[in-house]
């Protein structure tokens, strides 16, 4: 199965800059662009998506919990409802941008908090999988977990995901965090191929566990997320869909 390398992007907010968008877009095959919600503005939207069509790159959504002091990386409580009309709201903003591009809406992808929370907890994902089919988009999550089992089962196209730059516990979960630190270029690339050719990812103890992934996340906003992106995508090159 070819693989994708994605990227959390478009995440500048007015004056205030995130991540170096043009450094990473050179490295990746599809770009998760935030949608307002957590980071980003209008400009910010059609400046990432011009950029990303300038590159060749397929752009999906980032919508995330209504948290832009927290970055979306704070959890929070929102009925299931609420929750789909919140990622409808985002979604569709993003396609509007995409459209006056010419362009289509690749995938969807939860940020932050929000794709932590559903992992565990059934109506948060049946909220974020009913906002999802509005649009019939592809959506990305974690393999094994509720993500797999309810957007499945809502007949969504699901793609598992394994992060390059965030830790997994020896229980095999996503650890998420406000802040990411950097990681050594050369074991992320190591750990990847290994997702890629045997089908284990490395917990932060040293301990594997099975994973199964077709796209692989770099955040923009990891210290040395650049040299991360070139250092993968090249390591995945013979995997990478065309």
């Amino acid at each position: 199965m070819p693989i994708t390398i994605n990227c959390d992007m478009g995440e500048a907010f007015g004056l205030f800059k995130c991540g170096d968008d043009e450094g990473i877009m050179p490295f990746i095959t599809i770009a998760n662009v935030a949608c307002g919600f957590h980071a980003s503005d209008p400009s910010v939207m059609r400046k990432t998506v011009r950029l990303a069509k300038a590159h060749g790159v397929k752009v999906g959504a980032h919508p995330s919990l209504p948290d832009l002091q927290g970055f979306g990386r704070r959890e929070m409580k929102i009925g299931k409802d609420e929750l789909t009309d919140c990622l409808v709201y985002q979604i569709g903003a993003l396609k509007g941008f995409l459209d006056a591009e010419g362009m289509t809406l690749n995938h969807v992808k939860p940020h932050g908090a929000l794709f932590g929370m559903a992992i565990r907890d059934e109506a948060v994902a049946e909220g974020i999988a009913n906002a999802v089919a509005v649009f019939g988009a592809p959506i990305i999550g974690m393999a094994g977990t509720l993500h797999e089992t309810v957007y499945t089962a809502k007949a969504l196209a699901f793609i598992p995901e394994y992060y390059i730059d965030l830790d997994y516990s020896d229980e095999g979960a996503l650890v998420i965090t406000r802040e990411h630190d950097a990681k050594d270029p050369d074991e992320a690339a190591r750990r990847a191929v290994r997702v890629t050719t045997e089908g284990l990812a490395t917990t932060a103890s040293g301990k594997t566990f099975p994973l199964r992934a077709e796209t692989y996340c770099i955040h923009s906003d990891t210290p040395n997320a650049v040299a991360l992106a070139k250092t993968v995508t090249t390591a995945l090159k013979p995997w990478l869909a065309a």
